[in-house]
């Protein structure tokens, strides 16, 4: 008796994580998404440039669909994912923007979004970071008003590895097991209709 009492609970703490994870999961990637496809609308046309040109962007075939592509899904998954609508549709293309992303962008940086020689994965690239660093604080100290410059947080060096895409993306894969969750999600409550509407049987004029 006891051993199933414990069964039923872990059951329903497991349920309920889960679906509280998926919540978080859903609400940490829509901003996200949703600044990344603003930012390329607004600036469409610089954004379609730097998709097309081979000499300081990311010479890709057709970058205007590609461009587009990219922020349709952008601005599309935000909204889907806050809605929790389609969600493990919308984060198949998501998850390949990303996988996008990584090889096109992110991949020669190496792993560290932000420059620390101190942490693992550090390459040749990060490890000349903090010398770099340490000449542009002299810089600042001497020539400005450091303490101003540093008042909303320390100065970095932005590496642009693949860490962030690559957590964005791991995150989207957890999010087509678990699924927008229970009760805060349309894709539930749209299942239930559905699965309610299938129970009710069929009557036909006489």
């Amino acid at each position: 008796m006891t051993d199933s009492l414990i069964s039923q609970a872990y059951q329903q703490l497991s349920k309920g994580s889960t679906t509280l994870a998926s919540l978080l999961l859903r609400f940490y990637l829509a901003p996200i998404f949703w600044m990344a496809g603003i930012n390329k609308l607004n600036s469409f046309d610089d954004t379609v440039d730097w998709f097309g040109n081979s000499d300081w962007g990311l010479g890709l075939p057709f970058p205007w669909l590609l461009a587009f592509l990219a922020t349709a899904t952008e601005l599309a998954g935000a909204i889907l994912l806050t809605l929790g609508l389609f969600t493990r549709l919308i984060s198949i293309p998501l998850i390949v923007t990303m996988l996008v992303a990584i090889t096109s962008v992110h991949w020669e940086n190496g792993w560290q979004a932000i420059a620390d020689a101190h942490a693992p994965f550090a390459n040749e690239q990060v490890m000349a970071a903090p010398e770099k660093l340490a000449r542009a604080r002299d810089i600042l100290q001497e020539h400005g008003n450091y303490e101003w410059l540093t008042a909303s947080g320390k100065f970095v060096i932005l590496n642009n590895g693949i860490e962030f895409a690559a957590t964005y993306l791991i995150m989207l894969l957890a999010l087509i097991g678990l699924g927008a969750g229970k009760y805060h999600s349309l894709d539930y409550w749209l299942t239930q209709y559905w699965q309610r509407k299938k129970s009710v049987p069929l009557t036909y004029p006489a």
